[in-house]
């Protein structure tokens, strides 16, 4: 049975290109479009780039968050999409969404969660200010906090005594495209089993 997959981004998309390669020949998922709510995301221009349905929903036509989320729900639905990947994706989902989607979004973070939540260069620091000697990249599933969701997988990278923000982020975004396609999989394949706060990859 092939898994069909929504790409939900609002910024540039620098992992969306090594998700698509690793989901291009496998048999078991099938990424069906890439919705952002910026007209002019780099993340739509690689999507057409790799001719994957490209679906730009403007927040601004909808009244309340809500309302903008009820259209992509339905947006997703009228595709059968079973996983939604976020890749720098900006804008707060809401309860019915997560509803709809428990344990099946799934979104990457530029840290070791659940240290240093936040977005972005923020992040990066963050972790340099704290005098932190590793950082990573965390694949989680959300929930209705902030980068508070189950942990799927993580992986660390060690800091350098001369590292930037800007290296740092360069660093982890290696590791966001090495593990967010083998997290992918791993729920295409059915390896993942969420209890609680905890999520065990079966074997």
């Amino acid at each position: 049975m092939t898994v069909k997959i929504a790409i939900m981004g609002s910024t540039k998309g620098t992992d969306f290109p090594a998700v698509f390669e690793a989901m291009k020949n496998y048999e078991k998922a099938e990424i069906v479009a890439v919705v952002s709510d910026k007209k002019d995301s780099g993340i739509l221009e690689k999507a057409k780039e790799r001719k994957v349905e490209a679906v730009f929903i403007d927040p601004k036509e909808f009244s309340s968050r809500e309302e903008y989320n009820k259209k992509i729900l339905e947006e997703l639905k009228k595709r059968e999409i079973e996983l939604v990947v976020l890749i720098g994706y900006m804008k707060w989902i809401t309860k019915p969404f997560l509803e709809a989607f428990e344990n099946k979004i799934m979104n990457v973070h530029p840290s070791l969660l659940p240290s240093f939540p936040g977005m972005n260069l923020s992040v990066h620091k963050a972790v340099l200010e704290h005098g932190c000697k590793v950082s990573g990249a965390t694949i989680f599933f959300v929930d209705k906090g902030e980068d508070s969701g189950p942990i799927i997988m993580q992986k660390a990278v060690e800091i350098s005594e001369n590292e930037t923000a800007e290296s740092l982020k360069e660093k982890v975004q290696k590791l966001e495209q090495e593990i967010y396609p083998k997290a992918i999989k791993l729920f295409c394949e059915e390896k993942l089993k969420v209890e609680g706060r905890i999520v065990k990859i079966l074997e």
